[in-house]
């Protein structure tokens, strides 16, 4: 029987298959249900130990912010854009989840020999719908309380009235974002339309973020906030917590009746079609999930992330741009580099935002002092080195697989050394543009110690790329101490290590340079310093690239 001939009762098998089915994995579910528990178990516990310490003094810090009443006001001022911003921050997830997995997955055994059988597809595949739509109802409404806690402790309306508002966009938002990854799983030309559009998905999410922050500066759009809030069920969500706060939205119950009204007919459509999901579908995402599922109880996270890319960029077409082939064999990494971001604007287009996001924590760091100016500063380091890592994908690719360095000229050291000169280059340029706002407004030193900071990045991401297969022994080598086994720590460390040091690094020059006013010794400071790591790092890289070699 065909992947797509029609299932007629004439040929159903659906209840033997299924009965069988369930005998043979009794055990295997067993199993898999305890070890779920156990890892429930440990989840449950960490969130106890460490999650309602962190919880509590939030909330402490929450409740004193909101005491003052500018921070009220500003939060008040805020709940309009960002609200929007956050409805469409998971319609862009959910569109883009359902590339590579979707609502409707099925275990790879199923997907390639229980839908080939004579079994009705509706008895098979709809339980899956069922399930995604029940934990995305449970996430909603968990996300739900906790804004009607985080309404009551800023002072923003009771806690009754704070659960009751947010209630309609934690059950509705969820199951249209579920609706929303079924169409997008069913429709292949809907998931190519979702690559196109996700750049400018993205442009509309920065500009939210923006509307956002001049709103907390006190600069209100009325009118555009008005016309977010009845663009779609993003804003209808939203209203009943604008109106809770004290905001004008006084039509809250038309919006809400239009929400309801909207997911229970999508919901219901959704469920219907759900048993549609071509065969090749479900088995492309169940390869994908199973390959993500693998490596990540191994640890690999590249791996999965290489898994999820492939899917994800799958769309038939490729891009052929080029720049002119250069004479000198010098210039040939960087010409490939060049051409690889040029086929990938994505790329450039993720270090540009990253870039803005360190840009934006910068101010906020130059405004404050003591342990907040510490983590604004270590925060736009961090955001500094995933741009800077962006643009570095080429030197992680031909260290994941030595044959596809076989090209080159040059030594495969050599080579991964030439691949930190333009990520350290258009890093450095993304930096500077940054910079400019900063140098109109007086802090004309920004515009060398941003661009400095994308050197020791730059070398940091070759370090990320050349250190070799991750190392999960190091997370059983048993390190006992008064507060517990430190092997979780120090495979923590190994992992992140180019991170760690380049950011730590940075942000004790970087905090200097703020601390002494940005004077001429301060940042002739921050450039040996960034000169000097840069150096190390490179040499570090160098030696991992000869041992990765030789292995």
């Amino acid at each position: 029987m065909s992947d797509e001939t029609a299932w007629t009762p004439e040929y159903d098998r659906t209840s033997e298959t299924l009965r069988w089915l369930r005998d043979k994995r009794r055990s295997h579910r067993s199993r898999r249900n305890r070890d779920l528990g156990v890892i429930g178990y440990s989840l449950v516990l960490l969130a106890g130990g460490y999650g309602t310490t962190f919880a509590y003094r939030f909330a402490k810090r929450l409740e004193h912010a909101a005491a003052h009443g500018d921070a009220l006001e500003a939060i008040r001022r805020t709940l309009p854009a960002g609200l929007v911003l956050l409805a469409l921050s998971l319609v862009v997830l959910a569109a883009r989840d359902a590339l590579w997995r979707g609502p409707v997955i099925v275990p790879g055994p199923d997907a390639a020999w229980l839908l080939s059988q004579p079994v009705d597809r509706a008895r098979v595949l709809r339980p899956y719908f069922r399930l995604t739509a029940g934990l995305a109802v449970v996430a909603g409404v968990l996300c739900a309380v906790a804004g009607g806690i985080l309404l009551h402790l800023t002072g923003l309306s009771s806690l009754g009235t704070g659960l009751a508002s947010c209630l309609p966009a934690g059950l509705c938002l969820p199951l249209l974002a579920v609706v929303l990854a079924l169409q997008v799983e069913r429709r292949t030309s809907l998931g190519i339309r979702v690559r196109a559009w996700t750049p400018y998905a993205v442009l509309l999410l920065v500009m939210l973020v923006a509307q956002t922050g001049w709103a907390a500066a006190g600069h209100r759009l009325p009118v555009l906030e008005q016309v977010e809030l009845w663009s779609g069920p993003w804003g209808w969500a939203a209203q009943p917590v604008v109106h809770a706060a004290g905001g004008s939205a006084h039509t809250w119950p038309a919006a809400v009746a239009l929400l309801v009204v909207l997911t229970a007919a999508a919901t219901r459509y959704a469920h219907t079609v759900s048993a549609t999901v071509p065969t090749t579908q479900l088995r492309a995402r169940a390869a994908t999930a199973t390959t993500v599922a693998s490596v990540m109880w191994s640890v690999e996270l590249r791996a999965a992330k290489l898994a999820v890319s492939e899917a994800l960029g799958r769309d038939g077409r490729e891009s052929r741009r080029r720049l002119p082939m250069p004479r000198s064999k010098y210039l040939v990494v960087m010409w490939r580099d060049a051409v690889a971001l040029l086929r990938a604007p994505g790329r450039v287009g993720s270090a540009a935002l990253w870039t803005a996001a360190g840009a934006a924590t910068s101010g906020l760091a130059a405004s404050l002092d003591g342990r907040s100016r510490v983590a604004a500063v270590v925060t736009a380091l961090f955001f500094g080195y995933l741009a800077v890592g962006q643009l570095a994908e080429s030197a992680r690719w031909e260290a994941d697989d030595l044959r596809r360095s076989s090209w080159s000229p040059f030594r495969f050291a050599t080579l991964m050394l030439h691949h930190a000169i333009v990520p350290a280059g258009l890093g450095a340029v993304l930096a500077c543009l940054a910079a400019i706002p900063f140098a109109l407004k007086g802090a004309a030193w920004a515009l060398l110690v941003m661009p400095v900071c994308a050197l020791p990045f730059a070398a940091a991401s070759i370090v990320a790329a050349v250190r070799g297969p991750v190392r999960s022994e190091l997370l059983f080598i048993g390190i006992p101490t008064p507060f517990g086994d430190l092997s979780f720590f120090v495979f923590l460390f190994w992992y992140a290590a180019p991170l760690l040091i380049s950011v730590t690094t940075l942000s004790f020059a970087l905090e200097a340079v703020l601390a002494h006013g940005a004077g001429v010794e301060a940042l002739a400071c921050m450039v040996l310093v960034s000169l000097a790591l840069t150096a190390v790092l490179l040499l570090g890289a160098s030696h991992l690239a000869r041992k990765l070699r030789r292995h």
